[in-house]
């Protein structure tokens, strides 16, 4: 019997100035491109990629500053579409991704949206109003429902450095309109109906029903 390759790989998309790390997941289907919330890194994301099977193509990215990818000296939004669509079009997918945002990254979701062909936006945790004044301040939320396996992928990261350089991402994002030929469906996990998937931390409370939500957007 021949080994099989490992279903996720590992890779690094960039300069070493801007350099994103991603992790890929299956080749063919949807793409689903997952993105943390500020603070979090990729690996939030391993139990629902692992649920998905090789119905869809994920990529979970580590945004600049997290995980391994590199940090900047400014976090631009719109600059970071862009970087995230050049990483996404080099995959040769040759289908729109499904976006899929955590927190505060669905800023970066909606202004990829708006301006790069998208099957649909997905978008969970409401981002604060006001930014904390330091990371140790903000809301972890409650982690008992989340298997005590997973809680390791919802620990947020200390580093007031790294919210002083995001602090525009905690504004609302902008709601602009996308082009023409990419009408994305957009939903809300609290508001259409996936309350029950579970507060702040959906995709690890229920990793199987997160990812059955997500085959349903192909």
């Amino acid at each position: 019997m021949h080994p099989q390759p490992p279903r996720r790989t590992t890779h690094a998309y960039g300069t070493p100035k801007n350099r994103l790390v991603y992790d890929r997941w299956g080749r063919f289907g949807r793409p689903v491109v997952l993105l943390h919330g500020l603070f979090y890194d990729r690996t939030m994301w391993w139990p629902v990629a692992a649920e998905l099977g090789d119905s869809c193509a994920a990529i979970a990215v580590d945004l600049p500053g997290h995980g391994d990818s590199a940090a900047r000296d400014d976090y631009d939004v719109t600059q970071l579409a862009e970087d995230l669509a050049v990483l996404i079009n080099g995959l040769a997918l040759h289908r729109a991704p499904v976006i899929v945002a955590h927190a505060e990254s669905a800023r970066l979701a909606e202004t990829f949206a708006a301006a790069y062909a998208t099957q649909a936006v997905l978008t969970f945790q409401d981002t604060p109003a006001e930014p904390p004044e330091t990371t140790r301040e903000l809301d972890t939320g409650d982690l008992s429902g989340v298997p005590e396996l997973y809680r390791q992928f919802a620990v947020a990261r200390h580093d007031d450095a790294l919210l002083a350089g995001y602090r525009s991402w905690f504004s609302p994002p902008a709601h602009s309109e996308p082009r023409p030929d990419a009408m994305p469906l957009r939903l809300s996990a609290e508001g259409s109906g996936q309350a029950r998937l579970g507060g702040r931390f959906p995709h690890l409370c229920d990793a199987a029903s997160f990812a059955a939500l997500l085959r349903t957007l192909r």
